[in-house]
């Protein structure tokens, strides 16, 4: 039976839920959902087991907050006994427009904290990551505010289309494989 760890990423408590930045945990959470099953707290995240088409995926969302997402991430990539390519990390994007999501097998941290500090923790790059676009539409100096910032109205049909279709690229990932779902995800464009 194939496994793969999913990780959310995103800032545990309620100021920051369903903000640009804790996209990660919604992608989570909603998968979860779909397959009737829930969260449990357990060391260093809120952690859930999904059992689907033959496939484990053990679903977590950090609790040592964005910035060490490392530590969480290689405690449960450890105890499942799973390598980085086993592994799909959800991360909010600010270089991409809010309708598209991009999937890659490695790739660089970008400038984003929670990536960077896997990405220091794992030592390579080389772990797929689901970019969400979130765009880039504040003014200077505004990033910090923008990205702890709730979704406007009007965003939210697209986020929200583009969160259902992020449970089809988790599932898609384990079944067809990452390669085949790359081409599928990075043409998307979401209206």
């Amino acid at each position: 039976m194939s496994k793969y760890l999913i990780v959310g990423l995103g800032n545990p408590g309620a100021e920051y839920a369903h903000t640009r930045h804790n996209i990660g945990f919604d992608v989570v959470d909603a998968f979860v959902e779909k397959h009737d099953t829930y969260f449990s707290s357990d060391r260093l995240a809120d952690v859930c087991r999904v059992k689907w088409k033959g496939k484990i995926f053990v679903c977590i969302k950090p609790t040592t907050y964005m910035n060490l997402s490392g530590k969480s991430f290689r405690y449960w990539m450890d105890k499942e006994k799973l390598s980085p390519e086993q592994t799909l990390t959800i991360v909010d994007e600010l270089a991409l427009p809010l309708n598209k999501l991009r999937l890659r097998a490695g790739g660089s941290h970008g400038g984003h904290n929670g990536l960077a500090d896997i990405q220091q923790t794992l030592g390579t790059d080389k772990y797929p990551k689901l970019r969400f676009g979130i765009g880039n539409n504040f003014p200077k100096g505004m990033q910090v505010d923008f990205v702890l910032g709730k979704w406007l109205p009007e965003e939210l049909p697209i986020v929200k289309q583009k969160i259902q279709f992020c449970n089809e690229v988790i599932e898609n990932v384990a079944v067809i494989g990452l390669e085949r779902t790359m081409n599928i995800v990075n043409q998307m464009k979401f209206e």
